[in-house]
């Protein structure tokens, strides 16, 4: 069970105002090493305020974020600029600058974090444009790129430096369902292959099923379930079931 292992992520008591609206309450939750979390709810119930939490993007005004034992709140600029090179984001709309190729996309991270020889990047890249099968778009700019593959860049993007932990937001949106499902199929290929430790933001019935190892459920900025999926859909908790009757498509897959 999770609860024998260290939590990569432990948020305690966590809740957070914009303006003077209350999105979080009270939030608390663990991430556990070498499987994927997803996090959802229904639109507005704070999944995304959360995870800008954890990425740094918000400050911890109220509670406590520790991620990899270091409690955020604590950190000065360079102790926060040395974690976050150990956190690689997804974001929903990829963020690839588009007035430079795939490759150069990819290198960015390599180029302004480490001291490698150009050589060795360009081999490090290729190798990450490999493990998502994009090799062969390196020279394309993100503009040629349909948009699984723009989503797959920048995932290459995202693991550029080998972080343990994986933050992804709205991976699959906007992409149509056999994208989507070999979206799903390449992320669960990284997590086994590099060890990673992945954070989803999804609301993706069939995403849900194909990735999440366990759930944290959302409704209103608490959180109300906790838990691996099968628990999660066996809870008896409405707004759960109901949440999964209303995403729940044809052909959504199982989990063996």
């Amino acid at each position: 069970m999770p609860s024998s292992q260290s939590p990569i992520i432990d948020v305690s008591h966590l809740s957070a105002t914009l303006g003077e609206r209350q999105v979080l309450t009270d939030v608390s939750f663990r991430v556990y090493p070498n499987q994927v979390t997803v996090i959802l709810g229904s639109s507005g119930c704070g999944k995304t305020t959360v995870l800008k939490h954890l990425i740094g993007l918000y400050p911890i005004r109220s509670g406590q974020v520790r991620i990899m034992q270091q409690e955020l709140a604590a950190l000065d600029e360079p102790q926060k600029q040395q974690l976050s090179l150990k956190m690689g984001v997804l974001f929903q709309n990829g963020a690839l600058l588009n007035s430079i190729t795939v490759a150069e996309n990819v290198a960015i991270p390599l180029e302004q974090h480490t001291d490698l020889p150009p050589d060795v990047i360009q081999d490090l890249v290729r190798l990450k444009l490999k493990l998502v099968e994009l090799e062969h778009a390196a020279h394309l700019l993100p503009s040629e790129l349909s948009g699984g593959m723009r989503k797959r860049a920048a995932l290459a993007r995202a693991i550029a430096l080998d972080p343990p932990l994986l933050f992804c937001d709205e991976p699959s949106a906007g992409l149509d369902p056999i994208t989507m499902a070999a979206l799903d199929e390449l992320i669960l290929n990284l997590k086994h292959q590099l060890g990673m430790t992945i954070v989803l933001i999804t609301h993706e019935v069939p995403s849900i099923f194909r990735l999440a190892d366990r759930i944290i459920f959302l409704d209103a900025g608490r959180v109300v379930f906790e838990g691996t999926l099968q628990e999660g859909l066996q809870s008896g908790i409405a707004r759960i079931e109901e949440f999964f009757r209303k995403g729940k498509g044809e052909g959504m897959p199982t989990r063996s």
